[in-house]
């Protein structure tokens, strides 16, 4: 089949790219490059450097005639989604809706999105987070994440536009970019490495659910694969705190740097993790990475990387 990914020299979707290349789909990838490198890029693949904005997004589907769109390009930084609101829903809204609109006009078949589990529902007393779960973002990033879900419910029912909106928890793993506001995983084991010292915000109490890419990946597959609509979480539904990515990376890397605490990040959410259930039942998908297994395979991806 022919998909295209948005964002496919980023993280997430550069790992796509490679699995449907792998699986012998034709593979088209628009990317601006503001985050995703070329270095990402499969060669097999067609790149536009493009933004999901831009008004000649449709020259590449008139071109390329799509069947599947994986919609991973995004605004990702919460804080800076915080600081300029307008600038973030003009990428994760107005943008998603430039390819939505797209996908209508040249009758995409399915419509596969990257959304994101605890942005969404906030601080929750439920543990593990169901999608039954009223959502309630505090964050610039999570509406716009949210709102995209409403507007594929929309585009779903009055155009027939098929899609599954994957909500991640936080993905981590080989290719994750360190630099901003990335991922604490990336950021740690490319501290470490470059002789830097890594800081926990405040008492490293705080819990994520970590999902591995390849995990991730898989999901997107079987959405792609199934015959299903709807929203799913893809998670763990473990919780681990930053003390212990910390502690992980730290003996993966053999204990070099020492454990120090910086304040805590004002309105910082405390804990965070997803119930999969949902995506087990519909998709046939469960994780397959622990956190331990997971680590390793990064931390060994970051060193070959710098040999290189």
């Amino acid at each position: 089949m022919k998909c295209l990914v948005t964002g496919g020299a980023g993280f997430i979707g550069s790992n796509i790219v490679d699995n449907l290349i792998e699986k012998n789909h034709k593979v088209i990838i628009i990317d601006n490059l503001t985050t995703g490198t070329k270095e990402n890029i499969n060669e097999k693949a067609v790149f536009y450097e493009m933004d999901i904005r831009d008004k000649k997004v449709e020259d590449v589907f008139k071109k390329e005639k799509p069947e599947i769109v994986f919609h991973t390009a995004a605004q990702i930084d919460v804080r800076k989604s915080v600081e300029d609101p307008i600038w973030d829903s003009e990428i994760n809204i107005s943008g998603s809706l430039n390819i939505l609109e797209n996908c209508k006009k040249y009758n995409v078949k399915k419509f596969i999105f990257s959304s994101t589990g605890g942005a969404i529902y906030g601080d929750t007393e439920n543990i593990p987070t169901t999608e039954k779960e009223e959502a309630k973002p505090i964050s610039p990033y999570g509406i716009c994440k949210l709102s995209v879900e409403k507007y594929l419910h929309y585009y779903g029912k009055i155009f027939g536009l098929d899609y599954v909106s994957l909500r991640y928890s936080n993905v981590y793993g080989p290719r994750q970019n360190s630099k901003g506001e990335a991922g604490v995983v990336a950021i740690f084991i490319d501290k470490i490495l470059n002789n830097e010292q890594p800081l926990i915000n405040g008492d490293g109490k705080q819990t994520r659910d970590y999902v591995f890419v390849k995990d991730v990946v898989n999901a997107n597959m079987l959405a792609f694969e199934k015959n299903i609509t709807g929203i799913y979480n893809i998670g763990t539904a473990n919780e681990t705190t930053v003390n212990e990515i910390f502690r992980l990376i730290n003996k993966n890397l053999g204990n070099k740097a020492e454990k120090k605490h910086a304040p805590a990040k004002k309105g910082e959410q405390q804990r965070s993790c997803l119930d999969y259930g949902k995506a087990e039942k519909a998709l046939g998908w469960k994780p397959e990475y622990n956190i331990e297994k997971g680590i390793k395979e990064t931390v060994d991806w970051f060193k070959n990387k710098d040999k290189n």
